[in-house]
């Protein structure tokens, strides 16, 4: 992911913290958010800190069949002391790299369970071989 050096959290964001862009082929959802349960932004009442902001992206692919796979990502910004969080041109490219991953990941993890139960013509996996289900765990 380039980074816009213009742009304070590394991309435009819109008024709610959202933004979105493509990363290897997908479409990324971007939010940047306070931590906070406020509407007003400012320190703690208690502590006199200032809320993280987390940067989370995410993006769905759908198939056919209603299958779909996922991929997320987070970041977490803390304030430094008790100054509010200065924004971190980075964080999103972390965001989205995670995702990336996390949804690697799941592609792996959703053909080993793919490959784990046979087809209707009792072949499971790449090779072709047949298994049979385990009588305890089959439906």
């Amino acid at each position: 992911m380039d980074i816009d050096p213009t742009q304070p959290w590394g991309l435009a964001i819109d008024y709610a913290g959202r933004a979105t862009l493509t990363e290897d082929g997908h479409t990324v959802h971007v939010n940047v958010s306070d931590t906070s349960l406020s509407s007003v932004i400012g320190p703690d009442s208690i502590t006199g800190a200032y809320s993280p902001v987390n940067v989370t992206a995410q993006f769905t692919e759908n198939g056919d069949g209603n299958a779909v796979l996922r991929g997320s990502g987070r970041v977490t910004v803390l304030p430094v002391g008790t100054d509010p969080v200065v924004p971190d041109r980075t964080a999103v490219q972390r965001a989205v790299a995670a995702a990336l991953e996390d949804f690697r990941a799941n592609v792996a993890q959703y053909a080993t369970l793919c490959a784990t139960w046979p087809t209707e013509d009792g072949s499971s996996g790449d090779d072709g071989s047949t298994t049979d289900p385990d009588p305890d765990t089959a439906v």
